[in-house]
């Protein structure tokens, strides 16, 4: 295992790639407690949806780098859905639906009459951490750290509008605002994360640390702590197993948080019965 390990680290591609994957999953748990409290668990699966658009018309139409591209509309994107959900016309979950079908479904029509499926496109599609470019790299660790000092900053604002949004307002808080905050994160994150997990698997990360920290810890700061120590660690054994087993990397690292989701319930049930 300690020699796996080593040679592991001896390649310049798992390097970037663990030092990019550390990042997304740390800035995936935290913003993944607030928007499973705040009940948006669904809204990653959605933006994927709509980078994976963006994405790929991006890539038909020759753009080296089309994370500059996907970026600004993925948060628009989710900027839109906070405010169609809040407006109460369309609720949350079938906004959520209809942006993310016709988004997804206007990439792959788009793909289909230019490109075809390439290997960028199955990329975006299923994840490929370790074929990361290094613009790729750049910008996915210059966004997870502004994502990291941000939440850090206004982590007492974004824990209030998590638990009570209505009570923040009546205190003077300007709930919306720090609601947008969290729609505009979480799509930086899903955006620069998609490279790793796929349009498939990446709203995984946002969702499992934080349920399986809630199994066992009932404060908004132990959940998160918790939440971001064990997105950290099944991204390493993910990683580790997928490159021992030749697994695709993503499929490898939801099936370890499913592994220790389901370790947590039954260390939980022993505790309390």
């Amino acid at each position: 295992m300690i020699n796996t390990i080593s040679v592991m680290l001896s390649a310049l591609f798992i390097r970037k790639a663990l030092l990019v994957g550390t990042l997304i999953s740390l800035c995936a748990a935290l913003l993944g407690v607030s928007l499973v409290l705040k009940r948006y668990s669904m809204i990653g699966d959605g933006l994927s949806h709509v980078g994976f658009g963006v994405l790929t018309i991006a890539t038909s139409l020759g753009m080296t780098t089309p994370l500059y591209v996907a970026i600004p509309v993925v948060t628009i994107a989710a900027i839109l859905l906070l405010k169609i959900g809040d407006r109460g016309k369309i609720k949350s979950d079938s906004a959520i639906a209809l942006i993310s079908s016709s988004a997804l479904a206007i990439g792959v029509a788009v793909t289909s009459v230019t490109t075809g499926m390439n290997t960028d496109v199955c990329n975006f599609m299923f994840g490929s951490i370790l074929s990361m470019s290094k613009a790729d790299v750049i910008i996915s660790v210059s966004v997870s750290i502004i994502v990291a000092i941000l939440f850090v900053i206004y982590y007492r604002k974004l824990f209030a509008v998590t638990f009570d949004e209505d009570f923040a307002k009546a205190s003077g808080l300007k709930a919306s605002r720090y609601s947008n905050l969290i729609a505009i994160l979480t799509a930086l994150v899903i955006v620069i994360g998609m490279r790793m997990m796929g349009v498939m698997l990446i709203s995984s990360i946002i969702i499992f640390p934080a349920l399986t920290s809630m199994i066992m810890f009932k404060s908004f700061k132990k959940v998160v702590i918790s939440s971001a120590v064990i997105s950290i660690v099944s991204f390493w054994i993910g990683i580790y197993l997928a490159y021992v087993y030749n697994i695709s990397t993503g499929a490898m690292i939801v099936i370890v948080n499913l592994v220790l989701f389901i370790l947590f319930t039954i260390i939980d049930k022993i505790l309390h019965d």
